[in-house]
């Protein structure tokens, strides 16, 4: 029986290489080498590279495949068109990271050293959008209930890793006489804009981000409906994978200013749960539905590119 279009391109060895290219295709046609966003490609190249080892590491996938990484990249071209913004690739390596060390906790109720390294790339992306620290109390809960990690010493390495970054600060804004500029920092987590303004959006971010939503909303479903098939410890990380997507979610419908930061969390939680759908499915029908969101990806990437190009004429 012949293999599907879907089958054929998830288990594909030349998925990751081709997607790749082809992101940096459009890195190229978005001006990159032009304006010199070296860092930003790297910081994508970095957060590609850990949610492939975090799917090595884990099998978060049942069959090979890199349909994770694929589909970090395959989102990422179709946020192109703010490419420029360095906040998402700062939140999108931070988030993978903490995956990497939290994940590594997983059982394990004196995962001092590893809970400390996961809440450090908190602290430290943090330091540029405060509000990541919102997600604190998620990543506890999931500590607790879905890593069975928590303890008094794990709780307190977590908080060391989420201050570490700022016991420099401290110093560095001392030395610079900026210490109101400090206070301000954290200040920052009490302001609220008014709920539901969309005004800061443009035409593009409101698709790019309704696109996510439905691919959560298709990726979730599936898992729900066929998480029996998976290892039990999978499963508990696909649970923080679908939960910080959700808060995400959340947080954007409620304060869209933070939107830019937030797709970063967003595509990072949202990749794998996609990549599930992708990978581990293969009936007719899911055939037909992914070849349809391919082409959805296609279509915004184009759409979004050719948006960006009018408005710098």
């Amino acid at each position: 029986m012949a293999k599907r279009f879907q089958t054929k391109m998830a288990s594909s060895r030349i998925a990751l290489p081709t997607s790749a290219f082809l992101a940096v295709i459009v890195f190229v046609v978005t001006g990159g080498i032009t304006h010199q966003w070296w860092l930003q490609l790297g910081l994508v190249a970095a957060t590609t590279y850990l949610l492939a080892e975090l799917n090595n590491f884990h099998s978060l996938l049942r069959t090979y495949s890199r349909m994770v990484s694929c589909s970090f990249l395959a989102l990422m071209c179709v946020y192109a068109f703010l490419f420029s913004d360095i906040i998402i690739g700062i939140t999108a390596l931070s988030t993978t990271l903490m995956y990497t060390f939290m994940f590594q906790c997983y059982q394990y109720r004196n995962a001092v050293n590893m809970t400390y390294l996961a809440f450090l790339s908190i602290g430290m992306c943090s330091m540029f959008f405060v509000h990541i620290l919102y997600f604190v109390p998620l990543l506890w809960i999931s500590m607790a209930i879905f890593l069975f990690s928590m303890t008094l010493r794990t709780f307190m390495a977590s908080l060391v890793g989420l201050i570490t970054p700022y016991w420099f600060a401290v110093l560095a804004y001392v030395y610079l006489n900026r210490i109101g500029d400090l206070t301000a920092h954290f200040t920052a987590l009490a302001e609220f804009r008014p709920l539901f303004d969309y005004t800061c959006l443009s035409e593009n971010s409101i698709l790019t981000f309704i696109f996510v939503v439905v691919l959560f909303i298709i990726g979730t479903t599936h898992y729900i409906r066929q998480n029996y098939q998976d290892k039990i410890k999978v499963r508990m990380f696909y649970n923080i994978f679908i939960l910080i997507s959700l808060a995400a979610i959340i947080f954007i419908i409620l304060q869209p200013q933070h939107y830019n930061a937030l797709m970063g969390v967003l595509m990072v939680s949202v990749s794998p749960i996609i990549g599930h759908f992708v990978a581990l499915t293969s009936t007719r029908f899911t055939n037909i539905g992914v070849i349809a969101l391919l082409a959805a990806v296609v279509l915004l990437t184009v759409y979004n590119l050719w948006s960006g190009i009018l408005s710098n004429l």
